[in-house]
């Protein structure tokens, strides 16, 4: 990896880690992030208590950035493979912020996308090579762009929903219970195909994560509750056992 992306790297995820905490404690244009989804609410919109993922996301990201501030990290393949997306996904982040603050629902779905398309590319790269790695790079690469990129798929999904809403769209006559387990039922696909093609559990235990905060949100529809319930459970037994074949795999490569 090139020293300027390294130091820019830690400039970006720096200036993410400012911006989102003065959304909190200044805030931006007056309202906290919290406040501006208890404004639109949908049924898809997990309880408050799960956007507490972002200290994980934040911590994972610190990681990822001290280890690619090693000397060592200068020959990274998965480094290289990364490139300018990092940088790029840090500023993206920033302007999702800006934007949702501000209320400007349409836009901040495609800048929301966009973010999402930089973590996709920054994720295939960290696993073109899925033969074991080093602990660091499980740990401190892979591990941070599996949970950053799980949870942005669901914040999309939620995104995209809230701004259709706010529109006053009618759903095509269809309740909001049925497109929010439709949602659920294709949001459990995407887990499974992302988790089961590239072997990945931690991907698959954020949209558990999503899910329970989903079902038991304070008010929430028992159809609703119901369903994240059990798509829950049966991401749960898929993420066991992508960890199992996964761990033989390893110990078959030792």
């Amino acid at each position: 990896m090139k020293n300027s992306f390294r130091w820019l790297n830690l400039i970006g995820l720096a200036a993410v880690l400012v911006i989102n905490g003065l959304a909190q404690w200044l805030p931006i244009n007056g309202k906290i992030t919290g406040e501006l989804s208890a404004k639109y609410p949908v049924l898809i919109t997990p309880a408050p208590y799960a956007f507490s993922i972002w200290s994980v996301i934040y911590l994972l990201l610190i990681g990822y950035v001290a280890y690619q501030m090693r000397p060592l990290a200068a020959s990274s393949k998965i480094g290289h493979s990364i490139g300018p997306w990092f940088l790029i996904s840090c500023l993206l982040n920033i302007a999702w912020i800006l934007v949702w603050h501000y209320e400007k629902l349409g836009i901040s779905v495609f800048i929301m996308l966009a973010l999402l398309l930089s973590l996709i590319v920054i994720y295939k790269a960290v696993r073109k090579d899925n033969q074991s790695q080093a602990p660091g790079e499980r740990y401190l690469v892979r591990l941070p762009f599996s949970i950053y990129l799980g949870w942005i798929s669901t914040a999309t999904i939620v995104n995209i929903t809230v701004a259709i809403s706010a529109t006053d769209w009618n759903g095509f006559g269809l309740s909001d219970v049925i497109w929010t387990v439709t949602l659920l039922v294709g949001a459990t696909l995407l887990a499974l195909a992302i988790g089961f093609e590239y072997r990945d559990p931690a991907f698959i235990l954020v949209f558990i994560w999503s899910f329970i905060a989903v079902a038991v949100k304070e008010g929430q529809h028992t159809d609703v509750s119901v369903a994240a319930f059990i798509l829950a459970a049966l991401l749960a037994a898929s993420a066991v056992y992508v960890f199992i074949i996964t761990s033989k795999r390893k110990a078959v490569s030792y």
